[in-house]
């Protein structure tokens, strides 16, 4: 009954949800909330401290983050290979919690001098950190929703991604003035645990949800095996798959034209404020206008926009806007104009082009849900940072500035329009002419315990 009430209320006026899914989209939403939230804590901590340790070495630590997300692949390659999803998504995340922990003890305890090493290794460290467990929720969503189900939901889970990063932003802006960042560090700690307990209520609905009428996919038994495979299957099979190359290929546009903006606003912020508190709120005060225009969006556009676009045009909405926004910054390179752009640009990926570009890897096999995602939302994109970060080197140092930088991106993001448009229409063939090569078996258990 509850169930039906949800189905029929005011959720209803807002999504396509139909009785039999309020369950699943409430502990998606929780469970998105605690990883978002955890992360949007410790970004500003992050982007602060990148910015004490010198702009001219950002680069360096991007190098290091790729290097970093290299190394981390195989051993969470061999988890998925062994492990079920009930067990190797929580040894994952406590991974992580247990590196924050130290972090927060070595804060504590360090001399002032250790500051500058700390802050550089915590860049790294927390680049790293966010695309693992984010790629980790996506997979899981994707592995417990079918494609039909992901068009209509998909954007409507990720507001819940946008209250977490709303409230961890906004918990930073506030403290982060009067509360030390260990402190702060250990809030992250408990997000984390919260969202382990949210990923098991959310896949023990599995089996029911999928016996939702209109799902898409049948019924099953409600295990969760091991995917087992190779521990290399995340890269071998992505560069054997043209869709998961064309997949990767936006992600590195997407990167490689995100790292130049970002480049920018770390500029902004170190000419403008010369303390360290006043650079943490400005970094979480522009989060947090990201945040909030990307909410209204979720909440009631994208499940209307990709209804009505379809998943080819709904995907080139945000490199058409970036090609416009980076003709303007060539035209009028001022801060202003940065700003405006970032917020307007990482709302919209955020809002729309994030989670659909997830509904994509609904039409792959389950092994490439955990393997090749993982390779493509972490190695991939810390490819197109490191693309991104010595390009916009090279350009700072031949003295284009920025509308040189713009120069640069406006052709890359029409490459990356166009790739959108192809990716629309290969996920299409594949939805309407499934094969055992290219989707998982409707019956394979996806459920954990």
């Amino acid at each position: 009954m509850a169930e039906t009430s949800v189905t029929r209320g005011p959720l209803a006026r807002l999504i396509d949800i139909r009785p039999g899914e309020g369950q699943a989209l409430a502990w998606s939403w929780a469970y998105i909330f605690s990883i978002l939230a955890a992360y949007y804590v410790l970004r500003p901590i992050r982007d602060q401290m990148g910015v004490a340790g010198g702009i001219e070495n950002l680069p360096w630590l991007f190098t290091a983050t790729l290097v970093g997300m290299l190394a981390l692949n195989l051993p969470f390659a061999y988890l998925v290979k062994r492990m079920p999803r009930a067990r190797f998504v929580p040894v994952t995340y406590r991974f992580f919690a247990a590196n924050i922990l130290a972090f927060a003890l070595t804060l504590y305890l360090a001399p002032p001098e250790w500051g500058i090493w700390i802050g550089r290794v915590f860049f790294v460290w927390l680049s790293i950190f966010n695309l693992f467990v984010v790629s980790i929720f996506w997979a899981t969503i994707v592995d417990v929703f079918s494609n039909e189900q992901g068009k209509r939901l998909f954007g409507f889970i990720a507001a819940g991604a946008t209250l977490g990063a709303i409230a961890g932003s906004a918990t930073t802006a506030l403290l982060a003035k009067n509360v030390p960042t260990w402190g702060l560090m250990l809030c992250a700690v408990v997000l984390l645990e919260a969202a382990v307990f949210c990923m098991r209520g959310l896949a023990a609905l599995s089996a029911r949800l999928h016996a939702v009428p209109g799902s898409g996919e049948a019924a099953h038994d409600g295990q969760d095996r091991t995917i087992g495979g190779s521990v290399l299957a995340g890269v071998t099979r992505t560069l054997a798959s043209p869709y998961l190359l064309n997949i990767s290929l936006f992600l590195l546009l997407f990167s490689v034209t995100s790292t130049f903006l970002y480049f920018e606003q770390a500029g902004i912020a170190k000419n403008s404020f010369s303390d360290r508190g006043a650079q943490t709120a400005f970094f979480a005060s522009v989060d947090l206008a990201v945040n909030v225009l990307t909410l209204g969006v979720q909440l009631f556009l994208t499940g209307r926009i990709v209804n009505r676009l379809g998943v080819g045009f709904t995907l080139a909405l945000l490199p058409a806007f970036s090609v416009l926004g980076f003709a303007a910054l060539a035209v009028s390179p001022t801060i202003g104009v940065i700003v405006a752009f970032q917020v307007l640009r990482r709302a919209g990926n955020f809002a729309i082009a994030r989670p659909i570009r997830e509904v994509l890897f609904t039409v792959v096999p389950r092994e490439d849900r955990y393997k090749a995602k993982s390779f493509i939302d972490t190695v991939v994109y810390r490819l197109g940072d490191q693309v991104g970060a010595w390009s916009f080197t090279g350009i700072q140092g031949l003295g284009f500035g920025s509308t040189g930088i713009a120069g640069v991106a406006v052709p890359l993001s029409v490459a990356w329009l166009l790739n959108s448009l192809w990716l629309g229409r290969a996920q299409d063939r594949r939805r309407a002419s499934p094969d055992k090569d290219v989707v998982a078996p409707a019956a394979e258990p996806l459920a954990s315990r």
